[in-house]
C-alpha cells in the first residue's frame, strides 16, 4: 500500500528518493569510505559486481 492508496485519508505524496550511479561513486575504484552518524563503513565492489558495506 502506498500513500496514495484509497484509505489513506488524504493525497499525501512521498519524497522521491535520489538515485545515484556507481560508478559516479566509485570513479573508477572499487572501494570507497563512507561517514555516516561518526563511524566509518566501506564499501567495496567485489569481483563478481556486487556491493559489499562493511562498519
Amino acid at each position: 500500500m502506498n500513500a496514495n492508496s484509497e484509505g489513506s485519508g488524504g493525497n499525501t505524496q512521498l519524497p522521491q528518493n535520489r538515485v545515484l550511479e556507481s560508478k559516479d561513486l566509485f570513479k573508477g575504484g572499487n572501494e570507497i569510505l563512507i561517514k555516516h552518524e561518526g563511524s566509518v563503513y566501506r564499501m567495496k565492489i567485489t569481483r563478481q559486481g556486487k556491493l559489499i558495506l562493511n562498519k
